[in-house]
């Protein structure tokens, strides 16, 4: 008897099932992972030698602060643990959380430094920008840095995450002064590297002492884990011995210029671009530049720029040098041809009011965005400026409006007394006489809790929400508003008061930026500043023809 048979399949051959395809597909990922894994592994070379007695040790900090010398209120530790204040293992444990300079680090040394190197944490000290800091936190915070590196068995390496503009009561450029200390400790050969944000104020004595200084290259800045990666891998080929940094740093007799200092537009993308190509060429290891912040009163106040050049590949340390000078001056040329363009028109209070109630559309479709130009937290003022909030309280208070106010009596006042209460007030004008005036303020508690602010409230007055705090608050994200419960698309208005994050960070928000110029701390005419120990001279204050003076 015969079987019955299944018929024939057709000529063409039956297609995979989806679970063999996939796990074909996976197979062959997997193979392309090794094989690269195995070619960069292949292009790195060896693995660096550990050394006798275990691999080579680098020790880690961060201190960071910026300040307004023209301020009359101390920062203090208070503000650093508001912002970031952790020693020893937290500090590690945290980082990388944060992806800052300080993770941007860490992922360097453990991938240049192929396991031969120990990343040992000290502590991680970071705060608002404000007046000078008091001088005994920061003496202490030093110490424990200077103490942590005299009491290592073994240092091969230092890395110091820095802002470049910090002030302190009584002294001048404490980064020089911290890392000098660690350089007596040291001694000249274990490498010092330390970045810096864009608007650091280099000195002499940080040329002197670090062996690497990195800065920023995004402002509004965003930069942050790449300015910590670029800074660790120099050091980590430095310790190993595969480079041999020699730098240069050139200081000019600029004070200010470049238009808005914005790295993606003209005229300062130029000179990033110009800065990317200068670290292709044979040699060239890092090229930094620095606009410096203009709210120092410093002898050594100015512009800098920052090349370093590789003695190894160029095979000797004058050669590097050379490279280093001929790189670091290229940046300050291209910097001095921007000297002149203009900065960004301001208006007055009144004017940016009356501007944003005519701008309905952009009011319809996202808010207007005013930039307090002469109370910008983000520079170190104390954030106590009057001034708007008095145009909006005469010409527009049906506005819906968001401004906040640094006040610590009005803010517990506003605090204590609740959600609900019908509250009168006497705001601003406590901490800054000179520019500042009071103001009588009266509203309705609509928000309060306990922020990383201090005690913080949201009063009320028809369109006008105000936000008291203790401590400064820069309004840099909308997340700064929203986690008070604000919503910046039903906002009319948001006041910020910092000069380029929120230029970023509200583009998707902010229909019309607004920059208001009124009295105040931060102005951005350094004509109006009162520098008492600026250099002179020094363009613009002084006609010149070249960034170079006379002499140097």
């Amino acid at each position: 008897m015969k079987r019955n048979r299944a018929p024939r399949p057709s000529a063409s051959r039956p297609s995979a099932s989806p679970a063999r395809v996939g796990l074909f597909a996976i197979a062959i990922a997997i193979a392309l992972a090794l094989a690269a894994t195995a070619f960069l592994a292949s292009c790195a070379g060896p693995a660096p030698a550990i050394p006798e007695g275990g691999p080579f040790v680098v020790l880690y900090a961060e201190f960071a602060q910026e300040v307004n010398s023209f301020s009359p209120v101390l920062t203090t530790e208070r503000d650093f643990r508001a912002g970031a204040l952790r020693f020893g293992d937290e500090v590690a444990r945290e980082a990388s959380g944060e992806k800052g300079q300080l993770a941007g680090f860490l992922e360097a040394v453990e991938k240049a430094g192929r396991g031969a190197i120990e990343a040992v944490p000290i502590l991680q000290a970071r705060s608002m920008s404000g007046g000078p800091l008091e001088r005994g936190f920061y003496e202490s915070v030093k110490a424990r840095i200077v103490e942590a590196a005299r009491a290592a068995p073994r240092v091969d390496g230092v890395y110091l995450s820095l802002h470049g503009a910090m002030g302190v009561e009584g002294m001048l450029d404490p980064e020089g002064d911290i890392l000098e200390a660690l350089r007596e400790v040291l001694g000249p050969r274990v490498p010092i590297a330390a970045s810096f944000d864009l608007h650091a104020n280099q000195t002499a004595r940080r040329a002197r002492d670090a062996t690497i200084l990195v800065g920023y290259r995004t402002n509004p800045h965003r930069d942050f884990f790449d300015t910590g990666r670029r800074s660790g891998e120099l050091l980590a080929r430095t310790v190993l011995g595969e480079i041999e940094p020699v730098m240069v740093v050139t200081k000019m007799a600029l004070l200010k210029g470049g238009g808005i200092n914005v790295d993606f537009l003209e005229p300062f993308n130029k000179i990033f671009r110009a800065m990317k190509g200068m670290e292709k060429r044979d040699g060239a290891l890092s090229v930094s530049f620095f606009p410096v912040h203009i709210w120092i009163d410093d002898p050594e106040l100015g512009y800098s720029t920052v090349a370093i050049a590789d003695a190894k590949k160029l095979d000797s340390a004058a050669a590097a040098r050379a490279l280093a000078t001929e790189l670091s001056e290229e940046i300050a040329d291209l910097a001095w041809a921007a000297r002149d363009v203009p900065q960004p028109a301001g208006s007055s209070p009144e004017e940016a009011v009356d501007l944003a109630r005519k701008a309905k559309l952009a009011r319809a479709l996202g808010a207007v965005v005013f930039c307090d130009a002469s109370d910008a937290v983000g520079t170190g003022t104390p954030g106590e400026s009057t001034w708007i909030l008095k145009a909006l309280l005469e010409r527009g208070s049906d506005l819906v409006s968001y401004l906040a106010l640094r006040d610590a009596a009005a803010a517990t006042a506003a605090f204590e007394a609740g959600v609900g209460a019908e509250i009168s007030l006497s705001v601003g004008g406590k901490l800054d006489a000179v520019y500042n005036r009071p103001l009588d303020y009266s509203g309705t508690v609509t928000w309060a809790a306990e922020t990383s602010y201090g005690k913080t409230a949201i009063v009320r007055h028809e369109g006008i929400h105000l936000i008291l705090s203790e401590l400064p608050m820069a309004s840099t994200k909308p997340s700064d508003f929203t986690k008070l419960g604000l919503s910046v698309w039903k906002a009319d208005v948001v006041v910020v008061k910092n000069l380029f994050p929120f230029r970023y960070n509200f583009l998707l928000q902010n229909r019309k930026t607004v920059n208001v110029m009124s009295r105040g701390l931060s102005s951005t005419d350094v004509f109006t500043l009162e520098y008492r120990l600026v250099p002179r001279p020094i363009y613009p204050l002084d006609p010149m023809d070249d960034w170079r003076r006379a002499g140097d």
